[in-house]
């Protein structure tokens, strides 16, 4: 059984399927009815004007109504389009159990527990017949397919066929006068319209169900005594055939498949059976742990089945559908029917060569699963799910193509699954053990392999590998080497499909495709909420795939979109140019025709084989919100301009693409202020002044405008729009506009008329207005403003602008890939070769050339000589005819170049691109200003991860490297590359290494600076310099490999420095914790530290120590310094008083954790003592250790590297590459 759609509701009572929509209305004993769209697994709507339980539901063959009847004695018709109930047919008594629309006539037939059965005209709104005879509740009562007949089963245990012959007449012709008499008797004495045909007893309790077979004279019926019955029906008479035993309980419902001799049932015992028509045996059951079943329901046209229980229901089929096939070349070979079948694509041509199931195996999902051919010893491998999975061998005798009557003989083995891996080997799957064996045609087995992982199916993947499926993932199994050669999280995967080439793998999963290259390298992956169906690969490389209801395709970059809509599933087997062939679920050969423009256009833009995008953009109809929206995205708004009618899209694109024409032009038919706005920022982008104006003109932004005029130096409008400022007695403005004019007197004008008598006077005296300062000053009287003494002022002048007036000059750019071809589209496609003549990219701009010329006028020049020799009589050029030998040896290119137009010189490679390309040392690259392959490096060298501490010296690196001159204000700063051990003699052409500003030297010098500050007890201070050093390090170049041993010596010299400093510094900070200042204080004494230093250190914590009454410890430390025989004799003097001391009463009052017997490193991080022969971790550049818990952390002594990470150690020195 395979369930496609399960629902959890309250208990079904009544199921019907759409004839055409994958849609399934269930009727709820609460009274509602869902409508649901299985396919999608969705609820699209519900129904609940019914009061109480809802039994029966129909929908129509072919309008949008379906019925319902229910426990209320209603049967209401309902139109599904308009959500609504449009009428309700009473007349019954009591409940309804069943109602049915009937396939041709207006009519409706309800059975009910009132004891009888109505039909109903939904026409004309009326009751045309009442069945009576029973004599108990009517449990089900429906039409026959084809002939005029009604079937009904009853609780008083009979079955009733009734002929409804005279309905059917008196509704084709109702005009006869006979008819009308009989219509009055029937009104007085009850109808005639239908009559029983047979009353049907052999069942001992009450019958709840009973359904005709679609073609043949047979009816089904299922009962409370538990059992399935079997009838047979002539003209005469009908009779019991045979009964179906093995129900535990109430028969619910029970019909005949449509599309196979088989009887589906269900029942109140929890089970769905399925049993054989002719043997009359049960062939399978399906169970549920608690819930009854009430009702089945088939698909009318499709191999589908419902059944509805007591939380809700299910859709389910009995069989796959999906035909077994295996593509090979021009040939596709698959399993129909009981034969094996050849088709070849090239003809069209469909043969059956050989029977392959055995005659007589009826039972369910035997049939074949899939199938391996090798096409050199034309063998075919058929795998299916008989005796839990066997495979059976078929060597096809090469005359037999066509003939198709041989029995052959087949070679049979059990296993998961089966595919050829060589010409003559193939491999079986042993799930037991987990093993795939390796057989030759004649089924023995030549080689074992255990899998690395437990896989339940291999597919093929190349000769000798095979792809193994597990439940999260896949991987490729080399069977000659037994390793995996790739290996890649998947969900379940379910067909795996190879391109052409064997480059490419489709892995398809329900409801995802997942794209992998050979070796199982993730390229994309697409979801569907539809479940995927097949997939095969176009000679393109692009994946055309189906869904249930779709065919679609995926390009090598994910992009995905639909070719077309289904109405039946179909299986992909190939995909030739714009041919898809497929497979139907009958196992039919199709050939459909595909449109592939648009998934060709995104491949050939991914491509970009722009030539093929243009001519598909001038032959064919692609446009549309998607596409347009698809090229924005992709980055080729220029090309999606020419799809476009609509101004504002066009407008936005032609922002995007930076064409100021376009945009101008629709900006003017939008006319809004927003639009013109945007329109000025990028045209101020480009530096086309013209419009910029234009554009704060017309959204009338003034002060815009008048820094516009002030930054191109237009001094003359720049007066004007101070006027325009006064009239609109705007006073900011008008200050603004005098301030970039320079104009003082104006100044001191506007300041005195808004009130501003001491700014005014301040500005006039500074500016040396005598009159004016003399005039306000009167004004102010006290109050006057003193001005600084010795200051002396300067003048407050407007900057001058660096070019003046016009727009900017703008590259001459050839036209875009596109620009030109777009074009000519408009234009009749004129010459291409041309596009490079109007070269003007974006406006034509009034550039006037050497000659006089306007820049469109250059190919004027080159006309002009031809026509040369008309002009004689004006006495132009004295041009005579030259003696010239024969044309074709004299190259044409010359004039086709437009040599009046200079070409610049094609740029070199930059140094910093030279200075990368040779080095693997970090600093190199910094300098070159590569910072993120800088990084990389140091990652990869030494572990770093931590960067923010090497962020300065990585731009002083740079900067450093470089020297920067200026040639004049209007052009940008020049750099020039700075390189190491330069001279006067070295070549031109040859470049050296960067210069770098970090040497060795300068790190010995920070070195003894460091060693001061610890003499001196400034310990912040040292910490400082020896970290510096130790971020400096990986910066540093040396050139000897002495040198380098030095520079590695220096890193672990530092590195004691910093751990013993920082628990240095951390013993200060913990006042209150004697005991883990006195560890630090002796942990301090185990750095390895310059003599003096570690006699400072051993005198500290000895002292420590002491105070803490811990005298043992402190005798240890005394000792230790008498040791290194101190030159200090205040030193050795307090030494001998402690160990005296000591001796006396040799006990420590505290335990620390410290034993200096033992030998032991220090973490870096929690400061304890890692003992000898406990696990520790080291940091990969400054070589700290740690406790195993601060793997994957920063290192905390260099605070650069990662705890535990590989690296493959420093790199300072080219010697050490070569």
């Amino acid at each position: 059984m395979l369930t496609k759609f399960e629902t959890k509701s309250n208990r079904v009572k009544g199921l019907s399927f759409h004839s055409k929509r994958p849609w399934i209305l269930a009727s709820l004993h609460s009274g509602v009815i869902q409508l649901w769209d299985y396919r999608m697994g969705t609820l699209i709507d519900r129904f609940d004007e019914h009061d109480g339980p809802v039994r029966g539901v129909h929908f129509h063959k072919s309008q949008p109504l379906f019925v319902s009847g229910g426990d209320d004695y209603k049967i209401k018709v309902w139109n599904y389009k308009m959500h609504r109930c449009l009428f309700t047919l009473l007349g019954h008594l009591d409940y309804i159990r069943t109602v049915q629309f009937h396939h041709e006539y207006p009519w409706i037939v309800s059975a009910s527990d009132d004891q009888t059965i109505r039909i109903w005209n939904w026409q004309s709104r009326t009751c045309i017949s009442v069945l009576t005879g029973h004599n108990h509740y009517v449990m089900c009562a429906s039409f026959h397919p084809k002939e005029d007949l009604v079937v009904s089963a009853s609780l008083d245990q009979t079955v009733r066929v009734w002929d409804i012959g005279a309905l059917r007449k008196k509704t084709v012709s109702p005009a006869d006068d006979i008819l009308r008499l009989s219509q009055m008797n029937t009104d007085l004495f009850g109808g005639v319209d239908a009559v029983v045909k047979y009353v049907l007893e052999g069942h001992d309790r009450g019958v709840n169900w009973a359904a005709f077979h679609p073609t043949l004279p047979l009816i089904v019926s299922g009962a409370d005594d538990r059992q399935v019955k079997l009838w047979r029906m002539n003209d005469t008479k009908a009779w019991e055939v045979d009964t179906l035993r093995g129900h535990m309980n109430n028969v619910s419902c029970v019909m005949f498949h449509a599309k196979q001799d088989i009887i589906v049932s269900n029942s109140e015992d929890k089970s769905i059976r399925v049993w054989d028509v002719t043997r009359r045996t049960g062939l399978q059951t399906f169970r549920r742990e608690h819930d009854r079943f009430w009702i089945l329901a088939s698909h009318p046209e499709m191999n589908l089945l419902a059944a509805g229980h007591d939380s809700g229901m299910i859709v389910f089929k009995l069989e796959r559908e999906r035909p077994a096939f295996a593509v090979s070349g021009d040939s596709l070979f698959y399993a129909k029917d009981r034969f094996l079948r050849y088709y070849e694509f090239s003809t069209q041509r469909d043969t059956q060569i050989i029977p392959i199931r055995r005659p007589g195996s009826t039972a369910l999902n035997q049939s074949p699963r899939t199938l391996s051919y090798s096409p050199t010893e034309n063998a075919v491998l058929i795998c299916s799910d008989v005796d839990g999975g066997s495979y059976e061998l078929f060597v096809i005798p090469k005359d037999s193509i066509g003939r198709g009557d041989s029995v052959q003989d087949s070679r049979r083995g059990v296993g998961g699954s089966a595919v050829f891996v060589a010409r003559n080997r193939f491999a079986v799957l042993d799930k037991s053990s987990n093993q795939v064996l390796v057989k030759n045609l004649n089924n023995e087995i030549v080689k074992k392999s255990a899998l690395p992982l437990v896989a339940d199916a291999i597919f093929y993947a190349g000769t000798g590998n095979l792809l193994c499926r597990a439940e999260d993932r896949v991987v490729i199994f080399d069977l000659q080497q037994r390793m995996i050669l790739g290996d890649l999280q998947t969900p379940f995967i379910k067909y795996v499909v190879w391109s052409n080439d064997m480059e490419s793998v489709a892995l398809l999963s329900k409801h995802a495709i997942i794209i992998a290259s050979k070796k199982l390298v993730h390229q994309c992956t697409l979801h569907e909420t539809i479940r995927v169906k097949s997939g095969a690969w176009d000679d393109n490389g692009v994946f055309i795939y189906t869904t249930l209801n779709h065919i679609k395709y995926c390009l090598p970059n994910g992009d995905g979109g639909i070719i077309r809509t289904l109405d039946v599933p179909i299986y992909i087997t190939k995909v030739s140019g714009n041919t898809i062939f497929c497979l139907d679920r009958d196992g039919k050969n199709k050939a459909l025709i595909i449109d592939a423009t648009e998934y060709i256009f995104k491949l050939s833009l991914f491509k970009k084989r722009y030539d093929h995008v243009m001519s598909m953009i001038r032959s064919s109809q692609l446009c549309g919100q998607a596409m347009i929206a698809y090229l924005q995205q992709k980055g080729f708004p220029e090309v999606a301009l020419h799809f476009v009618k609509d101004e504002r899209t066009r407008f936005n694109l032609a922002l995007e693409s930076g064409n100021i024409q376009i945009a101008v032009a629709s900006a003017t038919a939008i006319d809004e202020k927003d639009h013109w706005y945007r329109l000025g920022v990028e045209a101020l982008r480009q530096g086309n002044a013209g419009i910029v104006e234009y554009a704060y003109q017309k959204t009338k932004n003034f002060e815009r405008l008048s820094f516009l005029y002030l930054v191109t130096g237009n001094m003359e409008k720049l007066s004007k729009m101070l006027k325009i400022a006064e009239v609109k007695n705007d006073v900011m403005g008008q200050f603004h506009n005098a301030l970039y004019l320079g104009n003082v007197r104006e100044r001191v004008k506007i300041l005195e008329n808004v009130g501003h008598l001491p700014l005014a006077y301040i500005t006039a005296s500074v500016h040396g207005l005598k009159e004016d300062a003399e005039r306000l000053a009167a004004e102010l009287g006290d109050n006057l403003p003193t001005l600084p003494e010795g200051k002396v002022p300067s003048l407050l002048m407007p900057p001058t602008p660096v070019m003046c007036g016009g727009d900017w000059p703008l590259l001459r750019v050839m036209k875009g890939i596109f620009e030109g071809g777009l074009d000519n589209i408009a234009r009749g496609t004129e010459d291409e070769d041309d596009e490079a003549a109007d070269g003007d990219w974006g406006e034509e701009l009034d550039m006037v050339d050497v000659d006089g010329l306007q820049n469109g006028d250059v190919t004027a020049i080159l006309e002009d000589r031809e026509g040369a020799e008309e002009n004689e009589e004006e006495g132009g050029w004295d041009l005579e005819d030259l003696e010239l030998p024969p044309e074709a040896d004299t190259p044409r290119a010359s004039v086709n170049t437009r040599s009046s137009v200079f070409v610049a010189p094609t740029p070199g490679m930059p140094v910093s691109q030279i200075w990368i390309q040779r080095s693997s040392l970090a600093a190199e690259h910094a300098a070159a200003g590569n910072f993120d392959t800088a990084m990389r490096l140091l990652n990869r060298q030494l572990g770093i991860k931590n960067f923010a501490p090497l962020r300065s010296m990585f731009l002083d690196l740079h900067t450093g490297s470089h020297s920067y001159l200026r040639a004049f204000s209007s052009t940008p700063v020049i750099s020039l590359a700075v390189e190491r051990g330069w001279k006067e003699s070295a070549s031109p052409n040859v470049r050296g290494p960067p210069a770098l500003v970090f040497s060795f030297s300068l790190l010995e010098e920070k070195l003894k600076a460091g060693y001061k500050a610890t003499t001196a007890g400034k310990f912040s201070d040292a910490l400082r310099l020896f970290l510096s050093i130790l971020h400096t390090i990986p910066l540093v170049v040396v050139e000897s490999r002495r040198e380098v041993d030095e520079v590695k010596e220096l890193i672990i010299i530092v590195k004691e420095y910093v751990l013993g400093l920082q628990m240095e510094l951390k013993r200060r900070e913990v006042k209150d914790n004697p005991v883990r200042q006195q560890e630090l204080a002796a942990y301090f004494t185990h750095c390895n530290l310059q003599l003096p230093h570690l006699r400072l250190a051993l005198l500290n914590a000895m002292t420590v120590c002491y105070k803490a009454k811990n005298l043992a410890t402190a005798a240890n430390f005394a000792r230790r310094l008498l040791e290194t025989n101190p030159t200090i004799e205040n030193q050795a003097k307090t030494a001998r008083q402690v160990l005296q001391a000591a001796e006396r009463n040799m006990t420590d009052a505290a335990q620390l954790n410290y034993d200096f017997r033992n030998p032991f490193v220090v973490c870096g991080a929690t400061y304890v003592p890692i003992y000898r022969g406990q696990k520790d971790v080291s940091c990969p550049y400054c070589s700290s250790r740690f406790i195993p818990s601060q793997e994957g952390q920063i290192c905390t002594v260099c605070d650069l590297a990662v705890v535990g990470a590989d690296a493959s150690g420093l790199l300072c020195s080219p010697a050490q590459i070569r």
